[in-house]
């Protein structure tokens, strides 16, 4: 895993340009796990478990993170299920944050 889950998730308060380009494949790179770039704008991945109360415990999990770091995915629960879709709001798009955001995310399925 790359050091993206050790990094601070520094919420974007607007004012810059979304990522794109190298920027943005590096980063996307970096990060790798089965999660996606989609249309240059933002992160998705769907995470799968044996039954609906480990998606269940692992949305919670993540909804958790969220609140730590001030920073909220959309997520979506169905039987074995988590499939979360993440940006920033602000700029319409994708910054550093979302990619920490994501590598802990993974961090915390390890964890469980």
């Amino acid at each position: 895993m790359s050091d993206l889950a050790s990094r601070d998730c520094i919420p974007c308060r607007g004012g810059v340009p979304p990522l794109e380009g190298e920027e943005l494949a590096r980063f996307e790179e970096e990060l790798g796990n089965d999660w996606q770039v989609i249309d240059g704008h933002h992160l998705e991945k769907t995470y799968k478990f044996e039954n609906f109360r480990r998606a269940l415990d692992f949305t919670v999990q993540l909804g958790e993170l969220a609140e730590e770091v001030n920073h909220h995915p959309e997520l979506s629960i169905s039987w074995g299920k988590v499939a979360v879709t993440l940006w920033t709001h602000k700029i319409g798009g994708l910054n550093e944050a979302d990619f920490v955001w994501a590598a802990k995310a993974d961090q915390r399925l390890e964890a469980t």
